[in-house]
């Protein structure tokens, strides 16, 4: 019997059952708490090459919030995370963008990252300096893999603070790759969460997550101007911090 492997070598039974035990873990977190609208959506896509992005409010909660409501979503719900059997049947080529650095802090990311987890090296930070990078051609290489294979969430901010610039390589990845790119907004994670996103900081809060309307991109117009176009998408842009 062959034990079957994702396209970056991980068992599929194993990313099957973590996916299962966090799910049922962190399920109570989100159920009764979390507002969604659009995920309708969802069942329109492609099984391949659909880019997520999405602002980021807590390094773990957010991601694993929209796995949870990716998997409810192709399991039939609609808006909503009741009834956790989606959780017996997972989607299993949906991969996240994280830093490496993040990913390798202690068990429970490193656990997390079995899950889907493209880490990559970031290229402006490490730790607490700011540096100066090249990019990683084993980085672009895996999320190139990982849209061919499935689905892509990524965080284009590259940090939770809120207002932070849009990082010019989640342009780059759709500009060579064309995936149909789906923004999600989230709001109340921080309110409700620690800054990891694993405690708890005010129950009963409330979070809400919206699923957008796949961006109708032109692929062919400047970096600038798809990295403009996401921090609108995902309201991230500094402009709108005037307007709102």
């Amino acid at each position: 019997m062959i034990i079957k492997k994702n396209i970056f070598g991980q068992y599929l039974f194993i990313k099957k059952w973590l996916i299962k035990i966090i799910g049922f873990i962190s399920y109570n977190r989100f159920s009764n708490t979390i507002k969604i609208s659009g995920s309708e959506i969802i069942n329109n896509l492609p099984n391949k090459n659909v880019l997520f992005v999405s602002n980021h409010q807590t390094y773990f909660a957010d991601g694993i919030a929209i796995l949870h409501m990716l998997n409810a979503s192709v399991n039939g719900r609609k808006n909503t995370l009741k009834n956790s059997n989606y959780l017996f049947n997972p989607k299993l080529n949906i991969y996240f963008i994280a830093a490496k650095e993040t990913m390798n802090k202690g068990l429970i990311p490193k656990i997390l990252s079995y899950t889907g987890s493209i880490s990559i090296k970031r290229t402006w930070k490490e730790g607490q300096k700011n540096i100066v990078r090249d990019v990683s051609n084993i980085d672009i290489s895996n999320i190139k893999k990982a849209l061919k294979d499935g689905w892509v969430i990524t965080f284009p901010q590259g940090t939770t603070k809120a207002w932070a610039p849009i990082r010019k390589g989640t342009a780059h990845i759709i500009k060579e790759n064309k995936p149909i790119v789906v923004p999600i907004i989230l709001d109340g994670f921080r309110r409700s969460f620690d800054k990891k996103g694993l405690f708890i900081k005010k129950k009963g809060s409330q979070q809400k997550m919206e699923v957008k309307k796949p961006l109708k991109i032109n692929y062919e117009v400047s970096i600038e101007d798809i990295t403009k176009e996401i921090g609108l998408a995902i309201h991230q842009d500094i402009s709108q911090k005037v307007i709102r």
